[in-house]
């Protein structure tokens, strides 16, 4: 008995001591919540400007492990909140934090303490002792703490969440203002309200207010009938009843940031600690801005992006080979099979695919791919603007969106794509496989994203759950929950723009069916997330305003430069051959040893080379040697069946 004694305490201090099995194990720092521990749990949380709700749990405990994806749902649940309040863990089975557990008294796992802003030391916090800990429980007990503060310690950025009156409201009808005003009026028991005004904390340009159903002038005044409703009050002094789809708190709070001129506030960044800020700076000039529509899809965008990603991005790779070859096969494959886009650039892509499935080298140099891209062989139809054009994924200014924004774009074009034409990839080794898209951007993320630390976090995600992907419908789903994961883990960051805070997508206000709500807690319809993305990223969807022209082809250049596939191959495979030989990956005049690219120079003659010509040459002469054989063998066999058959007989 003893000896199992010692075992069994062996074991557990061994499983405390893990490291697999502390706070990594069950809240790493990609999650939205603080994790804290006893070097940082003091300055974090003493003389706070926001209030905190803190977990101590421990890693061995099997509710905590069972409770943490409902305590990181509540942390996204309130991440808008945390000027007010914040979420935090701290790990009580890590060694170095025995004594801090101790100090603040925990006996049970998990324990909840509530700490309030601008808290002094050794304040430890009021705990929480109800059974009933589910999200939204906690989340309607955390705004009784909040309004548990008095006016001198409320944190410094959280707005009076109590209700006002119409003696208060009333005379702001009418009045010109710099921002919204919106009064959600609800019933006295109702949580709404508060949590609306909460989820506004850090946006500017429009103030919410909280007013109560009981209130009668108030409600006769602006003709409400049903609760909770939304009131809207705007900047020039006109004011209307605020429309919604459903009378949720995510879609009173959606509406309100959707409006004219509501955006972020210039607040210190979360995810960089203090001392920076997420100031915006250089905003884009107002003549280059381009007017967009949510709702579309915008093939500038798209072919932006493929313009960014094979003229610059993979110009960092001077030659592509073995793994790095195939892997751009793949992608040139699914991209020039599935792409909806314009003619033109398709024929870029179908040009490039060809040309990279017919190569008899394992070795291109980028500088072949480049000149293929910018149609130096002047072949007729194939053009890839080479310029950015960012309409739906334009930033607020130079550095946000842009390219990251419009890669995500092209991928869930292409996942849905796939699904609609699963038969598009037949013949190409990539058939038959649900997730071969998914796949394929893994790998390309992987090899060649400039974001290394982009990359490492996707390919965490795919590696956690993309081979639970069994269909093409689950591959469209996975992309778009992936997105919203990563939309989470960046909110907040110094990369997110104060225009297009980085929020759940779609937005109530483009798919009211897919939000709905269970106990409370915001929750996706599936099915309707489906036909929704199908919708939006389909062919029907994509919108050519803002799309780069391509230059007008010349009478001359139709006639002269049009090269047959063949011609156009085995100039293609004689470039890249030539490049190899001459040892150069990239020329600054252009010119090789073998064919000259450049349109105009002394080695083009009606649109063939030197080596053309001289190919041309050498089956002329073939040509005329081998009918003066056949000349002479006819003339002199003719000779002979004369002479057989003409003598004379006695």
């Amino acid at each position: 008995m003893a000896r199992i004694l010692w075992f069994n305490t062996v074991l557990l201090l061994s499983l405390m001591d893990s490291p697999g099995t502390g706070a990594s194990r069950l809240y790493t720092e990609g999650d939205p919540v603080v994790i804290l521990s006893s070097s940082n749990i003091k300055p974090t949380i003493t003389n706070s400007s926001s209030a905190w709700m803190l977990q101590f749990y421990s890693s061995w405990c099997g509710h905590c492990i069972q409770y943490s994806s409902t305590w990181k749902e509540l942390a996204q649940d309130v991440r808008d909140w945390d000027q007010a309040i914040r979420i935090a863990v701290l790990d009580c089975a890590q060694e170095d934090n025995f004594d801090i557990c101790k100090e603040y008294g925990i006996h049970f796992y998990p324990t909840f303490r509530y700490l309030g802003a601008h808290s002094r030391p050794g304040d430890l916090g009021t705990t929480y002792r109800g059974a009933d800990r589910e999200i939204q429980t906690v989340r309607q007990l955390m705004i009784n703490f909040l309004q548990n503060h008095t006016k001198l310690d409320r944190p410094d950025h959280c707005p009076s969440l109590e209700p006002y009156s119409s003696v208060e409201l009333l005379p702001l009808l009418g009045q010109r203002s710099d921002h919204y005003t919106a009064f959600i009026i609800e019933e006295p028991q109702s949580y709404i309200g508060r949590e609306v005004i909460l989820d506004l904390v850090r946006y500017s340009g429009v103030v919410v207010r909280r007013a109560l159903a009981t209130d009668l002038p108030l409600v006769e005044r602006v003709g409400i009938t049903a609760f909770p409703s939304a009131y809207l009050l705007f900047p020039n002094g006109t004011h209307t009843h605020l429309h919604v789809h459903k009378r949720l708190r995510s879609f009173f709070s959606s509406v309100l940031r959707s409006l004219s001129g509501v955006q972020l506030k210039q607040v210190e960044d979360r995810k960089s600690g203090p001392g920076k800020k997420g100031v915006l700076t250089d905003p884009q000039p107002a003549d280059s801005w381009r007017d967009f529509d949510s709702s579309k899809v915008y093939m500038a965008d798209l072919e932006s992006a493929l313009h960014y990603l094979l003229r610059v991005e993979l110009a960092t790779h001077n030659t592509l080979q073995g793994e790095e070859l195939k892997i751009f096969k793949d992608f040139v494959t699914i991209v020039a099979k599935l792409f909806p886009g314009r003619r033109c650039v398709l024929r870029v892509m179908e040009t490039l695919l060809d040309w990279l499935v017919n190569l008899p080298v394992e070795r291109v140099p980028y500088q072949a791919v480049l000149d293929l891209l910018d149609n130096k062989m002047r072949i007729t139809g194939l053009f890839l603007g080479a310029e950015l054009r960012w309409v739906g994924c334009q930033g607020s200014r130079a550095g946000l969106r842009g390219y990251p924004c419009a890669l995500w774009t092209l991928f869930h074009i292409l996942t849905v794509q796939y699904q609609a034409r699963p038969n598009a990839l037949a013949n190409t080794a990539l058939e038959g496989d649900p997730v071969v898209v998914l796949q394929v951007m893994r790998h390309y993320i992987r090899t060649f994203f400039g974001c290394d630390q982009c990359g490492s976090h996707f390919e965490q995600m795919a590696a956690e759950s993309l081979d639970r992907v069994s269909s093409s419908q689950e591959a469209v789903l996975w992309l778009w929950n992936q997105h919203n994961r990563v939309n989470s883990r960046l909110a907040g960051s110094l990369s997110e723009d104060p225009l297009f805070p980085k929020s759940p997508w779609p937005s109530p206000s483009l798919c009211t069916s897919c939000h709905e709500e269970k106990d409370g807690v915001h929750i996706w319809n599936q099915e309707k997330v489906l036909a929704f993305l199908s919708q939006h990223y389909g062919a029907g969807n994509l919108s050519p305003q803002h799309l780069a022209s391509p230059p007008p082809q010349s009478s001359q250049g139709e006639d002269s430069w049009q090269l047959g596939g063949g011609q156009r191959q085995q100039a293609l495979k004689e470039e890249v051959l030539d490049g190899r030989e001459g040892g150069k990956l990239g020329g600054g005049g252009g010119t090789r040893a073998g064919v000259r690219l450049e349109s105009g120079s002394g080695g083009w003659i009606l649109g063939f080379t030197s080596v053309d010509m001289s190919l041309c040459l050498l089956l002329y002469v073939c040509s005329c040697l081998l009918l003066m054989l056949l000349f002479f063998f006819f003339k002199i066999r003719s000779r002979r069946w004369k002479l057989r058959h003409n003598r004379l007989y006695v």
